[in-house]
């Protein structure tokens, strides 16, 4: 086992390169936190004007949670023996950069404490019962590869990812902005809830045969390749009817029909995966995913801002 813990360097790029710390953060995931919280606070404007200092903090907050998240997954991956040099869609400043795994651990804490104080702020200007969420959220972003059984690797983790990073994030954004949570409010964040869990599900269909290898019970093994593609694209097709409907029942505004722009994203993404099982060659099909959630949830809000007008 000792020989496990002793990560690989890389002579090329260094630990001292900032690249090596940016992409520990594995950015390309961090609009997942992004997307939600400027759609809490859109749907805010129409009940009560946007404390700024409010949606900053909830912000910088759900990024650093984000980024805390993905270096608890490059950590215990790697602990547990599932992430090497070639490993595809990770960081790799543990096996590729040689940064020692403590170091990650410890900045993964040092951010979580960063989004408590946040909270802090957030709490005395809203309500202090968004601390209990806060730290159950804190608990399910350690908990998801942290822990005895980690959420990543039960066939739960697309639904744990989609509530937390989808519905919650949304509800406290547009909690502290009203004093209140509104049937509306609710109604929306389900395709944000379904997106961010299309994101885990691309990466599971991405990596299923090593996690297979390494006996994970993801939904993506349970369903097999050809399932958890057919259910990635009901996922979509899913949270654009959602929208129609909440259009069509007189929820909201005709402009949220927006989101109807990133289907192209949508469809690159189902076909990308479709055929192939070369995780280099599904890299842009799990990219498109990604898009596909920010790029819906930028068009929503600006559906909600035009709608206003």
């Amino acid at each position: 086992m000792q020989s496990q813990l002793q990560p690989s360097s890389s002579p090329s790029v260094t630990g001292s390169d900032w690249r090596v710390w940016w992409q520990l953060t594995r950015p390309h995931t961090l609009t997942a936190a992004f997307a939600p919280v400027l759609l809490g606070t859109a749907l805010a404007i129409e009940t009560n004007g946007i404390h700024w200092g409010l949606f900053l903090a909830m912000l910088i907050a759900s990024l650093l949670i984000q980024a805390a998240t993905n270096m608890f997954n490059e950590y215990y991956d790697y602990v547990r023996g599932l992430d090497n040099e070639n490993s595809i869609g990770i960081g790799g400043a543990i096996v590729r950069h040689g940064i020692k795994p403590k170091t990650v651990l410890n900045l993964a804490f040092s951010l979580y404490g960063i989004s408590v104080l946040l909270g802090v702020y957030i709490c005395m200007n809203s309500s202090w019962w968004v601390a209990a969420v806060g730290v159950i959220s804190l608990a399910a972003g350690y908990l998801y590869t942290g822990g005895p059984l980690p959420i990543a690797y039960t066939p739960f983790g697309e639904l744990v990812a989609g509530f937390f990073m989808g519905v919650l994030i949304i509800l406290i954004s547009f909690y502290i902005q009203t004093g209140t949570i509104t049937e509306t409010s609710v109604l929306v964040s389900v395709p944000s809830f379904l997106l961010v869990g299309a994101i885990l599900l691309a990466n599971n269909i991405r990596d299923l045969d090593g996690d297979k290898e390494f006996g994970r019970k993801t939904l993506a093994i349970l369903l097999g390749r050809k399932g958890a593609i057919r259910l990635l694209a009901g996922m979509f097709i899913v949270s654009y009817g959602w929208v129609i409907g909440l259009i069509i029942a007189g929820i909201v505004s005709p402009w949220l029909a927006l989101v109807a722009l990133s289907i192209p994203k949508a469809v690159k993404a189902t076909k990308g995966f479709i055929g192939k099982s070369n995780p280099l060659q599904m890299m842009p099909a799990m990219a498109a995913t990604a898009q596909t959630n920010t790029i819906f949830g930028f068009l929503l809000s600006i559906g909600i801002f035009v709608g206003l007008i």
